[in-house]
């Protein structure tokens, strides 16, 4: 569930939300009054965004305001609430803009804490060692993606185009998204445009790399050069 009075806050939770296979959205409103009368029909929820600056009631007085306390990670642009979140026994407080990393950080905790579904939980972090979902260009549609199929990740405009066994799935989401998505022990970004599998890197010459099953020279940005090297192991001459 998420409370926000904020729309496009709602909009990047709801994406982070399917990106993890054991969260399903169940209510989402940028209203407060909305949301008790959703929980009044009878309705519950296992986990509970909130935010805290709201104007029709504060996050925190609609919490001091429930019987029953679902999970609750409270979401805000400012930090000087964290402490009256915590005392209320939030399960994390995520200051916005909220980053994918972060996110998943913070509901990685579930499994622990909803015992009653513990069999049917899938931990994030276990499940983006071999794949996640995404959201392509047709609308209402989610595709599995495999990460040892991923041949190279391509920025394009408001889409990635994800190279895999000679097709390309586009995805709604950008470069510095999928980047952080990305475990940083099996893939690299080489400039503002590509993202490479470290073990599909075939050849380093100057400053271009060398991919398995790509035709073309991908070129390696200034600034990300240290980090491909350091990712391949190579001593600069510098």
């Amino acid at each position: 569930m998420i409370i926000d009075d904020e729309q496009h806050a709602i909009d990047l939770l709801i994406s982070h939300i399917n990106m993890v296979p054991f969260l399903k959205l169940a209510y989402a409103s940028t209203s407060v009054r909305e949301a008790i009368q959703y929980l009044n029909s009878g309705e519950s929820v296992d986990l509970m965004f909130l935010d805290i600056q709201m104007p029709e009631m504060s996050g925190i007085e609609f919490l001091k305001s429930l019987s029953g306390k679902p999970n609750v990670i409270l979401t805000t642009a400012y930090s000087e609430f964290a402490i009256e979140g915590f005392e209320l026994e939030v399960i994390d407080y995520l200051l916005k803009p909220i980053t994918f990393s972060r996110f998943s950080k913070s509901v990685n905790r579930l499994p622990q804490l909803l015992s009653k579904n513990k069999e049917a939980v899938i931990p994030a972090a276990e499940v983006q060692q071999d794949y996640f979902f995404v959201k392509s260009e047709h609308k209402g549609k989610m595709i599995k993606i495999n990460m040892d199929e991923i041949e190279l990740i391509e920025g394009m405009k408001n889409y990635i185009a994800i190279h895999r066994n000679n097709e390309k799935v586009l995805a709604l989401m950008n470069m510095k998204f999928m980047e952080e998505l990305l475990p940083k022990s099996r893939f690299i970004r080489v400039n503002n445009s590509f993202i490479v599998p470290i073990d599909r890197i075939l050849m380093l010459e100057g400053n271009q790399i060398a991919i398995k099953n790509y035709k073309a020279k991908i070129p390696i940005g200034i600034t990300y050069k240290s980090y491909v090297l350091e990712a391949l192991k190579i001593k600069s001459d510098k």
